[in-house]
């Protein structure tokens, strides 16, 4: 009688937190990190699908995966976990492309618990255009927002007030923080306790500032900000998780001065400005863009007050950006 022994190969489970080139720093469940190259399987597999439309590899920041070790203590990852959401933007435009095909998708993280907005009330100033971005970025991705307004020291009250009341009245929570003064500063450590935040900004807003005083250890580099132009400098070249408590991750992201929502229609973005949504179905057309049809729910609340006018520039700002010729 012939026995048979049966092998299982037994891996590593653990959690992408940086990538470097084509090296993956992989956090296991024993708290330690290891760097990994992706099994030659899932490049072959890549290669060879006809619609390429990521322009980043095809494991994330985020990403939950099952590794083995080599002789040498780095890792190979044979297993690439569902993911229960992600993050992207249209990735930037690579020189000498073709126009169709050239903006490509460029994952920033997945499985993703909640999204922070930062800005600043000052240097720079306040862009409400470039925080509603953001914000239909995380509403296309169905992720929960939140709002900080950093850098309370640099400007009265009544202006910051403006602001937060706008975007709560819409339903968003915003809170108003100083790394001067420490305002708000525990606050913002509480929403993010026991979750993985991804902390999204314009270079300059004070990510890093208001990071470093929550958790020192982190020792972040502070972007100066530019004398041409007021603008923040960048000083995170790619997005990393990091782990500053227990359960508690931060994804820290490229300094970005703009964001430009990946895989939206023109007639599907108002679904991502939450402020619409009551107005939609008063629409006559169900293309409607809300921007020169007859008979827009959206048109007549903005007109009566029901939808500000900054949150419509914006939308009206963002609807020229979206290309026609979109690929899936």
């Amino acid at each position: 009688m012939t026995s048979l022994n049966l092998f299982y190969e037994v891996f590593i489970k653990g959690l992408i937190t940086k990538i470097e080139s084509k090296d993956y720093y992989v956090l296991s469940e024993d708290k330690e990190t290891y760097r990994c190259t992706l099994r030659g399987k899932f490049k072959k597999e890549y290669a060879l699908k006809k619609d390429k439309l990521f322009a980043t590899d095809i494991a994330s920041v985020g990403d939950y995966v099952e590794f083995d070790l080599n002789p040498d203590g780095t890792g190979v990852i044979h297993i690439i976990n569902e993911r229960f959401n992600y993050l992207s933007r249209k990735a930037p435009k690579l020189k000498g492309s073709s126009h169709r095909g050239e903006r490509l998708e460029q994952i920033i993280a997945v499985n993703i618990d909640q999204v922070i907005v930062v800005s600043s009330v000052h240097n720079p100033d306040f862009n409400n255009r470039t925080v509603d971005r953001f914000l239909v970025g995380a509403e296309s991705a169905h992720l929960d927002s939140q709002i900080i307004i950093n850098k309370s020291d640099l400007m009265a009250d009544d202006e910051i007030i403006f602001w937060k009341d706008l975007y709560e009245k819409i339903g968003y929570k915003v809170l108003i923080t100083s790394a001067v003064t420490n305002e708000g500063l525990n606050e913002v450590k509480e929403i993010l306790s026991k979750k993985k935040s991804l902390f999204w900004g314009q270079s300059g807003v004070g990510k890093s500032s208001i990071l470093n005083i929550l958790y020192p250890h982190l020792n972040l580099k502070i972007g100066k900000i530019s004398k041409y132009d007021g603008k923040g400098t960048h000083t995170t070249v790619t997005s990393s998780m990091i782990q500053v408590e227990d359960n508690t991750f931060i994804i820290d992201t490229p300094g970005l001065r703009e964001i430009d929502p990946y895989g939206i229609k023109k007639e599907d973005l108002g679904h991502y400005f939450v402020d619409f949504t009551d107005y939609l179905k008063e629409c006559r057309f169900n293309t409607c863009t809300h921007y020169h049809e007859p008979d827009c729910g959206v048109i007549s609340a903005v007109e009566n007050g029901n939808i500000d006018e900054f949150r419509y520039d914006s939308y009206l700002r963002l609807l020229d950006t979206i290309e026609e010729d979109i690929i899936f």
